[in-house]
């Protein structure tokens, strides 16, 4: 079966070596190839002031925090994402307010963000769905007409690009995931990036235990909450190797995707995710939007392709039940919905071969 979703890791001959100078170099935890990381991954993708985590959750929970969220705020949300994305704000004591989507896209409605923002609202929290970029610019004006943060959640959107800007370029705060079947993996990990680098020493006491790496602990008062969300020289290592291979990587997703939309746009009944111009999605996960999704899932399985919704939709959970309110853009968009195999493992035959099923069905 053509799966969805695949781990990409990189040569054996390039891995290898960079791991067993880390393993035995008697330094695993947070050092220098940490940090190293950090400056060449905030380097490729033209962006400022990046911390990496032991995951993207970790990276999530720390921009809320940053962000001022605390119990009884409320943080506009999407319910069309991976639930860490919501139960990240749980982990603050806050309220988690819906916001709908766009149907065309799967992403945050700027209008339904409008109507949503109250006196307690301390965030909008975007996630740049299946790689396609959410509309920020209307966003990035919501939150600062009324004095609140924007964070994006780009773990889908590696590579991406807003009208000229890298994704997680444009948000307060922003966060990316390196799980295992991300564009990007170095088994777990993530990134935040700060707009304010008066947040750096703040983040970093955040990522362990309220304390500042390299200052002696007889010489250390704790005064804010900490926790053990610090990414280790291992995984940095893996990081590292990745990014001497992630363009190409990244670059056949993209070519993939371009290809989808150019061959399924005159098939009947198929549709597809669309985001605004000037906008370049990363494709993580291609999005078809089809008359008769369950069809055409059943006519891509059952030709050996793996085709399926993949996320649900975070508002059909008990744990959000003190948010529920109506979601008609989600429940069209969520109806229509169907992902294909679009990564760096689709072969030029493999994705024509796609393509003629679902013409078929």
């Amino acid at each position: 079966m053509l799966p969805i979703v695949k781990v990409a890791m990189p040569p054996k001959d390039l891995l290898m070596p960079a791991l067993e100078n880390v393993l035995y170099s008697g330094m695993l935890a947070e050092g220098e190839t940490v940090y190293k990381f950090e400056e060449a991954f905030a380097r490729h993708y033209g962006l400022q002031h990046v911390l990496a985590m032991s995951s993207g959750t970790a990276a999530l929970h720390a921009a809320l925090t940053l962000a001022g969220v605390g119990p009884g705020d409320e943080v506009i949300s999407t319910p069309m994402t991976a639930e860490p994305t919501n139960t990240s704000v749980l982990y603050c004591g806050a309220n988690v307010i819906w916001a709908d989507v766009d149907p065309t896209s799967g992403n945050m409605d700027p209008d339904s963000v409008k109507s949503l923002v109250t006196p307690k609202t301390k965030a909008i929290l975007c996630v740049h769905y299946a790689g396609y970029p959410a509309r920020l610019s209307e966003l990035r004006a919501i939150a600062d007409q009324h004095g609140i943060a924007l964070i994006e959640d780009c773990a889908h959107a590696l590579a991406a690009e807003y009208k000229g800007q890298p994704i997680g370029s444009i948000g307060d705060f922003s966060i990316f995931s390196f799980q295992a079947i991300k564009h990007m993996t170095t088994v777990d990990g993530g990134v935040l990036v700060l707009k304010d680098p008066a947040n750096i020493t703040k983040a970093k006491k955040f990522r362990w235990f309220g304390m500042l790496k390299g200052v002696p602990r007889t010489e250390i008062d704790i005064t804010s909450i900490g926790y053990k969300y610090n990414m280790s020289n291992v995984t940095a290592a893996i990081g590292l190797v990745q990014l001497d291979r992630i363009d190409e990587v990244v670059n056949r997703y993209i070519d993939n995707g371009r290809y989808y939309d150019v061959a399924l746009s005159s098939v009947p009944g198929v549709d597809f995710a669309r985001v605004e111009n000037d906008v370049k999605s990363s494709y993580w996960l291609y999005t078809m939007l089809c008359d008769d999704s369950n069809a055409i899932e059943k006519a891509l399985i059952a030709n050996g392709v793996s085709a399926s919704k993949l996320h649900r939709p975070n508002s059909y959970h008990s744990i959000f039940a003190n948010s529920q309110r109506e979601l008609p853009g989600l429940g069209d968009f969520y109806k229509k919905l169907l992902h294909i195999p679009c990564g760096w493992w689709v072969s030029d035959a493999e994705r024509c071969h796609i393509v003629e099923i679902i013409s078929k069905g």
